[in-house]
């Protein structure tokens, strides 16, 4: 197995490879910190906890397959007690994440249990071009299933996933493999068939605890492997003052006088964050005022 650089145990790190003998890439994802900030801003239970943790691997691949400077965001959403569960991230891996239920949700509670009927929306934004939505059924059991029957249906491109969720050391941990043939590729079946056997005998600890290098050497060492030099991905929400600004004066200005009547102020909560922004009598006054001025000129 070859390497072009040195790479970290990080944890929060997506690591691409290459086979030079077969038409196959790969990517290896493990997301510790990121995972944990996530989950700090609401008290989820523990299947909701698994569910965004395999919505932010299976974000984290995905981005990765594409190449273009944008966002993407994978949201499930179903009728049962977990209505809503969304990642969304960007090419540089900056991540964020919410989930919405009602009522109790048991720890071991399947997917089907927890959307009941639903399906995941991928959105695809790029900063330069068209925006790309598909929607994925529910029909596989897993997550990862219907991530698999996505590559299947809209990239027509044979992929395998894996992806965990648990605990490491004491703290929430989030990893991932993903092996896809290359586009326009022939002759691969056996090969991908062989590669994905053999990442299909990686256990939960050796993905949890092992860098890359060292789980590719497992896995694969009897192959050419070129690994490249690891992605951070970290936790980024994209809240703002200003950006609260910009949405209340868009709003009717009797709405925002009447919730300042009955409250005193108008609380701006962020879901992904947990961050407020609270806006007062004083402050709406300056934005109309600057609102008024922008006009005039």
């Amino acid at each position: 197995m070859t390497q072009t650089n040195h790479i970290s145990s990080h944890h929060d790190q997506l690591s691409r490879f290459l086979f030079d003998n077969h038409a196959i890439r790969g990517e290896l994802v493990h997301l510790n910190e990121t995972y944990q900030q996530i989950l700090n801003n609401q008290n989820y239970p523990l299947a909701v906890q698994n569910v965004l943790g395999e919505l932010l691997v299976a974000t984290c691949l995905l981005t990765a397959t594409l190449k273009f400077e944008g966002d993407i965001t994978v949201q499930l959403q179903g009728d049962g007690p977990l209505t809503l569960a969304v990642i969304n991230g960007d090419n540089h891996q900056q991540m964020r994440g919410v989930a919405r239920f009602s009522g109790t949700i048991k720890d071991d509670a399947t997917l089907k249990e927890m959307i009941d009927n639903g399906y995941i929306v991928i959105t695809i934004t790029p900063k330069q071009g068209e925006r790309y939505q598909g929607i994925v059924a529910l029909e596989a059991d897993t997550i990862t299933g219907c991530i698999e029957n996505y590559f299947k249906q809209s990239e027509q491109l044979p992929t395998r996933l894996l992806i965990k969720t648990g605990v490491y050391q004491n703290k929430p941990i989030a990893a991932g493999l993903l092996l896809q043939v290359l586009p326009a590729s022939d002759d691969t079946h056996d090969s991908f068939e062989h590669l994905s056997t053999l990442a299909e005998t990686l256990t939960d600890n050796e993905l949890f605890s092992l860098p890359a290098e060292e789980i590719l050497y497992r896995l694969y060492h009897q192959e050419e492997v070129r690994l490249f030099e690891a992605q951070d991905v970290i936790f980024k929400c994209r809240c703002s003052r200003q950006r609260c600004e910009d949405t209340l004066i868009t709003l009717p200005a009797n709405e925002i006088d009447t919730i300042l009547a009955e409250d005193g102020n108008i609380d701006m909560h962020c879901d992904y964050c947990g961050s407020h922004y609270i806006f007062d009598k004083i402050d709406i006054e300056k934005l109309r005022h600057q609102q008024h001025q922008e006009i005039k000129h």
